[in-house]
Formats: C-alpha cells, sequence, structure tokens
C-alpha cells in the first residue's frame, strides 16, 4: 500500500476497501467451514468437536501473526514501521494456495448432497433465512457478545493498554499473547468436546459467565504492573474466550434448518463483528480515557456477558437430537414388531382352533393380554358396515365439525411458515 505521502488519504481509503473485501471473503469462509466440518462428523454425538476445529484457526492465524511480527520487527528494526510490517503480508499469499488447495479436493456434505437430490435448495436463501428465522440470527449475533467483545480487547487492546499505561516492551505483550494462543490448541476443541456431553447451550452458558467475572480478575491483575502478573493474565485471558468459542460453531449452525443453515448461521456470526468485535477496542479506549481505570472496561465486558447469556438461554439447542430421534425410533418399530407377533400369534391359535372343530375359547377364559388382542384381530376381520353421513359427523369431534374448510392459499401459507426441525 502507498503511504499517505504518496497518495494522502486515498491511502487509507484503498486500506478500508481491501478490508471490506476481506470481511466479506470471512463471512463465507467460516460458514462454509464450520458446516463442511459438522455435517461430515461420524456421528452427531461428536458434532461439537468436529466444529470447534474450524474454529482452531483463530489461536493458530493469531499465533503465526504474532510470531511473523516478533520475528520481522527483530530483523528490520527500527525500519519495522517503514517496510519491515510489508513483508508478512506478502508471505500470507502462501496460506491463501494452501487453503485453495484444500478445498478443492472436499466434497459437499451428504446433507447438502440430500437436499440436491430432493430440489430442496432455496435460490435466494439469504432472503428466505430473514424471513423464516430472523430471531435466531438476532441471537447468534447477541450470543457472541461475551465472546468477540473481550477477545478483541485481550488480544488488541493490550498492546495499547500494556506498551502505554504499564510501560512495558512490545515485544513482551507479544509473546504472552503467542503463548495464550498456544493455550487455546488445546482449550478450543477440549471445550468443543465437553459440550457433546453436557450440552451446547450449558458449555456456552458457563463460558459467558466466566467471561463476566474474569474481566475483573484480569485488569487486576495488569494493574500490578508486575510482569509475571501481567504475563500470566494475558496467556489465560482466553481460557473463558474459548469455552464459549468451542462448542459456539455446532451451537449457532444447528439452530437453523439445514437448507439456510449456510446463510443463516453466517449473517448472524459475521453480525457480531459489527456489534461487537470491531467496536470493542474503540469502546475500551473510550472508557479508560473517560474514566482512567482498566474496571470500567470490565464492568463493559460483563454487561457483554450479561447480553450473551440471556441469548444462549433463548437459543435453541440440538445436543443429542439425532440421538434421541433414533432411540424413539428403534422404540416405536420394536413395540409395532412385538404388537404383530402376538396378533399373528392369535390369528394362528383361532386358526388352528376352528380347523380342529372345537369352538372358539371363551374370552373369560383367555388371559387378558390374549383376550384384548384377539379381539382387536377379530374386530378388524369383520366386515365394517357402512356408515351414512349423519354417522360419520356424529363420530367426529365437534371442534371438527365446526372448523371451516381451508382455502388452497391458506394451507399454502400455512405450510409455508412450517421449518422442519434442524436436525441433521
Amino acid at each position: 500500500m502507498p503511504t499517505y505521502a504518496s497518495i494522502g488519504i486515498w491511502g487509507a481509503v484503498l486500506l478500508t476497501l481491501l478490508r471490506v473485501i476481506q470481511g466479506i471473503g470471512v463471512g463465507g469462509e467460516w460458514g462454509g467451514s464450520v458446516l463442511i466440518s459438522m455435517e461430515w462428523a461420524r456421528s452427531h454425538g461428536s458434532r461439537g468437536l468436529v466444529a470447534s476445529w474450524p474454529q482452531f484457526g483463530v489461536p493458530c492465524g493469531l499465533f503465526l501473526a504474532n510470531l511473523a511480527i516478533l520475528a520481522f520487527s527483530a530483523w528490520s528494526g527500527d525500519q519495522f514501521l517503514t517496510w519491515g510490517w510489508r513483508i508478512p503480508f506478502a508471505l500470507s499469499i502462501v496460506l491463501v494456495g494452501v487453503g485453495l488447495w484444500v478445498r478443492l479436493g472436499i466434497l459437499e456434505t451428504p446433507v447438502f448432497q440430500k437436499l440436491v437430490a430432493e430440489r430442496r435448495v432455496e435460490k435466494a436463501p439469504i432472503v428466505e433465512v430473514i424471513k423464516r428465522q430472523p430471531k435466531e440470527i438476532i441471537l447468534s449475533a447477541l450470543v457472541r457478545m461475551a465472546e468477540q467483545a473481550p477477545f478483541y480487547i485481550f488480544t488488541a487492546f493490550v498492546f495499547s493498554y500494556a506498551t502505554g499505561t504499564l510501560k512495558m516492551s512490545r515485544d513482551f505483550v507479544l509473546l504472552a499473547v503467542l503463548a495464550a494462543s498456544l493455550l487455546s490448541f488445546v482449550t478450543i476443541p477440549l471445550s468443543g468436546h465437553i459440550s457433546d456431553r453436557i450440552g451446547r447451550r450449558r458449555m456456552y452458558l458457563i463460558g459467558a459467565a466466566v467471561t463476566g467475572l474474569f474481566g475483573f480478575l484480569y485488569f487486576g491483575m495488569l494493574d500490578t504492573a508486575l510482569p509475571s502478573a501481567v504475563f500470566i493474565a494475558i496467556v489465560i485471558s482466553l481460557i473463558p474466550h474459548d469455552m464459549q468459542y468451542g462448542p459456539q460453531a455446532a451451537l449457532i449452525a444447528e439452530a437453523f434448518t439445514p437448507r439456510l443453515r449456510y446463510s443463516g448461521a453466517s449473517l448472524g456470526y459475521q453480525l457480531a463483528s459489527v456489534i461487537a468485535g470491531g467496536p470493542a477496542p474503540l469502546i475500551a479506549t473510550a472508557l479508560f480515557a473517560a474514566y482512567h481505570t482498566g474496571y470500567a472496561i470490565a464492568i463493559y465486558i460483563a454487561a457483554c456477558a450479561v447480553v450473551s447469556l440471556v441469548a444462549a438461554a433463548l437459543m435453541p439447542d440440538y445436543t443429542g437430537a439425532a440421538q434421541a430421534v433414533r432411540a424413539w425410533a428403534a422404540n416405536t418399530a420394536s413395540a409395532a414388531a412385538m404388537t404383530g407377533r402376538a396378533a399373528r400369534s392369535m390369528r394362528h391359535t383361532s386358526t388352528r382352533s376352528r380347523d380342529s372343530g372345537g369352538s372358539r375359547p371363551s374370552t373369560s377364559t383367555r388371559p387378558a393380554a390374549l383376550s384384548s388382542s384377539a379381539t382387536i384381530s377379530d374386530r378388524i376381520a369383520q366386515p365394517k358396515p357402512a356408515r351414512t353421513k349423519a354417522a360419520w359427523a356424529s363420530a367426529l369431534p365437534m371442534s371438527v365439525i365446526l372448523r371451516r374448510p381451508r382455502s388452497a392459499a391458506a394451507n399454502q401459507a400455512s405450510m409455508a411458515r412450517r421449518i422442519e426441525p434442524p436436525r441433521s
């Protein structure tokens, strides 16, 4: 990018435009990577863990970015702001190539292939998901308040706070953030795995509550200005974040029906960047300038946590939903098979009795269970007398008789309002 001395204000304009383009790319990138991972999971019982692996890219990118800055800062010295920072940006094109190569070799998920086969793919999914599931979009954005706003405070604002207020070196803060990102390599997938055991919503609620309380501990440790306390505070700062970020992908994605999942999850996720992530460092800077204490920022973090707690409590949680459906289907099939065997046994007994010339046993002499089964079988075998319209009307409940017939348009509108449960 040309400097301000070269092209003036247009340097900032071009940088903003490129960031907008990058944001659009990230908007589609996150939703696609999460859905591909989650829907290729071998079982629904591991979706939290599997969907947390795309989230693993955040600490990985944070680690590589800070490592590159640390290395090129040491190499370029006082020329870092002149040309040293440009080299890591140029090298990032290698990561773009690797990502493109990976994506070209991935097949569509079975869930999406089924939608294509059934011709249920929406032509305008963004419009459709806004019409059908606006609540889930808003909740998906609000549920990220306690995750994204503190994240940018813990990883971006802390640089200006530690170097400007605490008078610590930038390289010291870089090393602490590097250690925090390494710890997230473990805590993010671990949180996703725990969510498969105790439920995504419950795990998210725990993480949001811990984040709301941790803000006060965080700034209390920073304000000691002791290098050891500051280092520990920065390193452990991402643990409350990871407790939410691990199960977050599956929690948000499963809230939407499969044919609208890509657009709905992406809209909700990226909307949080506008209301939570982007303004967080600016709000933190303004609060510290106004109150001259980090505890004002801790109160802001706690307020974000309250918003996320309410939103998470209202989010649907489909952890283990598929297993419950399969268990219900298995129980239903087992009960139907037992009923069928009992009916066939009674028919066989009745046939043998008639063939031997004997009379059918009296109902009173049979066991109760067999008697009821045989009676039902006999009733099925008997011819049904024809019913008149009056007889049919007398057999129907009054609520059905008084119900006005629906028009075809009303039936279509009712069907349009229905959304299939997102259990796939």
